[in-house]
């Protein structure tokens, strides 16, 4: 009974670290790109209870490793101690050597688990180091977790795509603005804050060249203290018409601005060349490929390390994404407001959501309802 009962509390005592590592790993999420989010807690028990010597997730851009930054913090406390992390350390020399032996020069006794990685660089591999020197491994504590955790890293991995989230602002008439009106207030303000969180937990957002010119959006991550959070910012623009004076061309050298177009993609002898050189020259990085191919664009931002993509309009793009079979989540904001005469008509409502997805769980976000709508897939 003794023995079964210290393996409970050992059960619990790992969950609960596991826990706080998963935690801290969530809070740079979509800050670490082109490298998942991790979190690693490194803990040491002397005899008078378990105590955290050190505590770090990926630093932004992806590097330095959660654990390495851990282990610094802790210092010599490491050695004989327990890490908590919540993908496998990699294995593989990058730009910095393995995590897999930073742990093992650093003396820990053990090694705690969420997630194997399935990176092929990685795959066991880690875990195979860990245990060839003789360091207890175990994984699999709070893998659920984790793997809800980590959803847009893993489907990138699996898939050769980011998953992409399908966001939608729609007024209780079913429009998601008004024609010649620019940016339309459906959403209250906890809605739009909803949406910046929303953003700042993003690799990458996306909108149509017909949206940027219209609404002339920032696209960016406006709330205190989460501002460099801003992701990516990409414009479908076969025929690059993008503003030179447009906020995103006039932001690009402070927020990364891709656009997706250019003769390549529209195939009309309109000499782009020049406009392309006008947008690079303010910083606007420009992608000549057909934005009709999203079969191809997709997998192109993998490569760039894009696990996240929120696409945020407007009709038109939100047709195609959806029309492809390329929308994996459904956000869907229903306001109270009305739009009235002159309305853009939505392309989905809640009584139009398309096959395949499924009803997750409603919010309301003070006047605004919130529906999250996943599409039934394994991973």
């Amino acid at each position: 009974m003794g023995d079964m009962t210290d393996q409970s509390a050992a059960r619990r005592t790992d969950a609960r670290f596991m826990a706080e590592a998963l935690a801290l790993g969530d809070s740079r999420l979509g800050f670490t790109g082109p490298n998942p989010s991790v979190g690693c807690l490194i803990v040491r028990d002397d005899g008078d209870g378990p105590r955290v010597v050190g505590a770090a997730a990926t630093a932004p851009g992806g590097r330095p490793h959660a654990e390495t930054q851990a282990l610094s913090l802790a210092g010599p406390l490491a050695r004989g101690a327990t890490a908590y992390v919540t993908l496998e350390p990699c294995s593989h020399h990058g730009r910095t050597p393995p995590c897999a032996e930073a742990l093992i020069a650093a003396g820990v006794a053990r090694v705690v688990i969420a997630l194997v990685d399935p990176d092929s660089r990685v795959s066991g591999r880690g875990i195979a180091m860990l245990e060839a020197a003789g360091i207890a491994v175990e994984t699999g504590v709070e893998r659920e977790a984790a793997a809800q955790a980590l959803e847009a890293y893993l489907f990138r991995k699996h898939h050769g795509r980011p998953f992409v989230t399908l966001k939608l602002a729609v007024s209780a008439d079913g429009m998601i603005g008004r024609l010649g009106d620019g940016q339309v207030a459906i959403t209250g303000p906890d809605a739009r804050t909803f949406v910046h969180q929303l953003r700042a937990r993003s690799d990458a957002i996306l909108v149509g060249i017909r949206t940027a010119i219209a609404d002339n959006p920032a696209l960016t991550v406006r709330l205190p203290g989460l501002e460099e959070r801003s992701p990516l910012r990409i414009v479908l623009d076969a025929r690059l018409e993008l503003p030179v004076t447009s906020v995103l061309a006039r932001t690009a050298r402070q927020v990364p601005t891709l656009v997706i177009g250019g003769e390549t993609a529209a195939g009309e002898a309109q000499e782009p060349a020049p406009r392309q050189r006008a947008l690079e020259e303010l910083g606007v990085e420009v992608l000549g490929c057909d934005p009709r191919r999203l079969d191809l664009l997709l997998p192109a931002l993998a490569t760039r390390g894009v696990s996240s993509l929120l696409v945020e309009g407007g009709a038109r793009t939100a047709t195609a994404f959806l029309e492809a079979g390329l929308v994996d989540r459904i956000l869907l904001l229903t306001a109270p407001t009305h739009v009235g005469a002159g309305g853009i008509e939505a392309p989905i409502v809640r009584d139009t959501i398309p096959a395949g997805f499924t009803h997750r769980d409603s919010t309301w976000l003070g006047p605004d309802r919130l529906d999250r709508y996943d599409l039934e897939r394994t991973l």
